[in-house]
């Protein structure tokens, strides 16, 4: 709850044994009373982390200097359980750790200052360290929020007993100098990962899921035994004679002389004796079995011994008629059953524009599938927990609509996953830093498998003369980060680039589920961005059209008004005295002196909501300073311009409707009338516009 405060000093210290998640929620097998309390010097705030994909979060209060740690320690609890100011709502968690971070670098500074306390700071050590600020590898952003962190102490004076600042530092001129706003709007400052570089990468990703997982899902399923029984704390089964030791080994080398392989090695010219031990689950000492020892020694004679140790499984699968895989090693089941997670991971979060938090909560059974009257599967869905936007920090039930390839990865996923894994994308067995089944990969974890990735690709390129790695660029390796997928992702859906993904899949499809399937869940934002993109796509092309000079050859009713706003538009850009190629400043542009004028493939709509018919069609107005160009009727409205684009789209829509009626006689009455209505309106616009002789 957000209360008002006095501005006086608060009497009294906080009790040591007060709980500081008092006013927050819980997870479920958390009791409130085995939680942190005030007079702790680190507080645990996992009992309030409801996002699987989440570090471990804590205050660690003596990483601060000893004279601000009790004042620290007051800030913090106000912020998770005590009065906050007028204005200042409660920060989330992730919020709050990256505020302790800050906070911590204010009062290193006031430290090494040589101020012991911020009651003695006064208007120029504050503007001291905003000039610290401006020389630190920050931007405008981030200095704000350091700023508002030191601030705080100001804001929340009324609630801190031990000391505060005097002063407020929002007053100070020097404060105002930095541009820390917030981008909003039309800007997204996440990088969108360049087309070179996401089409090889969205190729190999599904040539993962689609060609190599079958393979390597089967050499899991041979390995996980064997990396099971290898634990030191694996369970013994009932104890053995050494009669049936002797038998089951004898059954294991029928099957390496059956097949014709070599024993298993170490690397080193020896015989991996442990690996032969957990092929038939024994303890690696019934080797030494002078039964089983005599054995060993006549099927090495006989066979040999391998330069490393396989596994049975062969790989199936040929792509492109060459075997992708000749054997499966037992040490690099670990590190591929990580390389096609992280495919997983590419194709799902591209093709389905989900936040990472919202991929990083997937189940078993979190796919569904909506059938036609033919049984045959008309729509896939997928269903998460968003966060972002939502008021409850267990996350908000969400669906998002998919294809086929989405749906093809959460079911390698769910058979990659351990049994008990809660998430889909949990860390798996052998991964660095697994402890477990119960929570989900990190962010930074996936962003650094899935640069990993990209080094298996293009080492894999390399070693096999392939053409299709994923190029450097500006000479480097592109850095692949979990948010970028869905910046991509809007552009081009925005863009809609021509051609195919992977060969079969058009992307037009996939743009159509996706911008669907985001738009209608939750308050993703996620139609905002397509619609950002889309302004940022229109304006490039509205100003080429002005460099070009082409908006002085446009056609059709409203050719002269489109002319006349570009004209104006182009003064405007004039008048700023440089040529826009910062897309930041494009959007600026255009959400100032946007002209309205929106590009199709048949007409250019220069849009006036007096004259449009479109807008005459929808049940609600609330988006009036948009077009719907899904109802457009260009032959009818009076806001159709035409370019030369346009005008050559309609002539070939007009040649096809020709031909079409050429085999008149095999189409229904009704249909050959329409068709010939179309003909006849289409050729009339086309000869208005002086794109065809009147005669024809």
């Amino acid at each position: 709850m957000t209360t008002a405060i006095s501005t006086r000093r608060a009497p009294h210290p906080i009790p040591a044994d007060t709980l500081v998640l008092r006013e927050q929620q819980l997870l479920d097998e958390v009791d409130l009373a085995d939680t942190s309390r005030f007079g702790d010097m680190i507080w645990d705030l996992r009992p309030v982390n409801h996002q699987a994909h989440r570090r471990r979060f804590i205050l660690n209060f003596p990483t601060l200097p000893e004279p601000y740690q009790q004042v620290a320690k007051e800030l913090f609890f106000a912020l998770l359980a005590g009065e906050s100011p007028a204005g200042e709502a409660r920060p989330k968690l992730g919020t709050l750790r990256g505020l302790f971070t800050q906070v911590k670098k204010f009062l290193a500074w006031a430290d090494a200052r040589g101020r012991r306390s911020l009651t003695e700071m006064n208007t120029d050590d504050l503007a001291a360290y905003q000039t610290w600020l401006l020389k630190q590898d920050l931007g405008p952003g981030q200095r704000g929020a350091h700023r508002r962190a030191a601030r705080l102490f100001w804001l929340y004076r009324a609630v801190l007993h031990s000391d505060r600042l005097e002063l407020d530092p929002q007053r100070l001129e020097s404060w105002s100098t930095d541009n820390s706003k917030v981008t909003t709007g039309l800007e997204n400052r996440t990088d969108r990962i360049p087309e070179q570089v996401i089409s090889p990468l969205l190729i190999w990703a599904l040539r993962w899921v689609r060609d190599y997982s079958a393979d390597l899902l089967a050499a899991r399923d041979e390995w996980r035994p064997l990396h099971n029984q290898g634990k030191e704390n694996h369970p013994t089964s009932t104890r053995h004679t050494r009669a049936e030791t002797k038998a089951a080994f004898e059954r294991l080398l029928k099957d390496y002389r059956a097949a014709g392989r070599p024993l298993p090695g170490t690397g080193d010219g020896q015989i991996n004796e442990k690996f032969l031990a957990r092929q038939i689950n024994r303890h690696h000492s019934s080797m030494r079995y002078p039964t089983t020892h005599a054995m060993l020694t006549a099927a090495t004679a006989e066979l040999g011994v391998a330069e490393d140790t396989y596994l049975f499984t062969p790989a199936q699968q040929h792509p492109h008629g060459t075997p992708w895989k000749t054997a499966f090693r037992f040490a690099e089941v670990e590190r591929w059953s990580r390389l096609l997670q992280t495919a997983c991971y590419i194709v799902i979060a591209y093709l389905s524009g989900m936040r990472d938090s919202e991929v990083k909560h997937l189940r078993r059974g979190c796919i569904s599938h909506r059938f036609d009257r033919d049984d045959r599967i008309a729509r896939r869905t997928i269903t998460s927990l968003a966060f972002k936007g939502e008021h409850s920090p267990l996350g908000t039930a969400a669906t998002w609509v998919v294809s086929d390839s989405v749906d093809l990865a959460v079911t390698v996923l769910e058979h990659l996953q351990e049994p008990d894994a809660t998430y889909l994308f949990a860390p798996l067995p052998g991964s660095p830093g697994y402890r477990g089944t119960d929570r989900s990969s990190t962010t930074s974890t996936t962003n650094k498998a899935l640069n990993a990735f990209v080094d298996w690709i293009n080492e894999h390129c390399a070693n096999h003369n392939r053409p299709d790695g994923v190029p450097l660029v500006r000479r480097q390796r592109w850095t692949l980060s979990t948010s970028q997928f869905r910046r991509t992702l809007a552009w081009f859906i925005a863009r809609r680039p021509g051609g195919t993904i992977a060969g079969a899949i058009q992307y037009r499809h996939h743009s159509i589920q996706m911008f669907e399937g985001y738009a209608g869940t939750s308050d993703s934002g996620f139609r905002a961005e397509v619609e950002a993109e889309r302004t940022l796509e229109r304006g490039e092309r509205l100003l080429a059209m002005i460099e070009g000079h082409e908006h002085l050859d446009l056609r059709g009713p409203a050719a002269g008004e489109a002319q006349t706003r570009l004209a104006n538009l182009d003064r405007k850009i004039a008048y700023a005295g440089s040529v826009v190629t910062d897309p930041k400043r494009l959007a600026k542009i255009m959400r100032r002196d946007d002209p309205k004028i929106y590009f199709g493939q048949f007409v250019t709509c220069v849009y006036d909501p007096n004259k449009a018919l479109c807008r005459r069609q929808l049940a609600t107005d609330d988006a009036a300073a948009m077009p719907d160009l899904g109802t457009c009727q260009p032959l009818r409205c009076r806001n159709v311009a035409l370019t030369d684009a346009n005008l050559d789209a309609l002539t070939d829509q007009l040649t096809k409707l020709d031909n079409l009626l050429h085999v008149g006689d095999a189409l229904a009455p009704y249909v050959a009338h329409r068709l010939t209505e179309q003909y006849q309106d289409l050729t009339a616009m086309l000869t208005a516009a002086g794109h065809l002789q009147a005669d024809q």
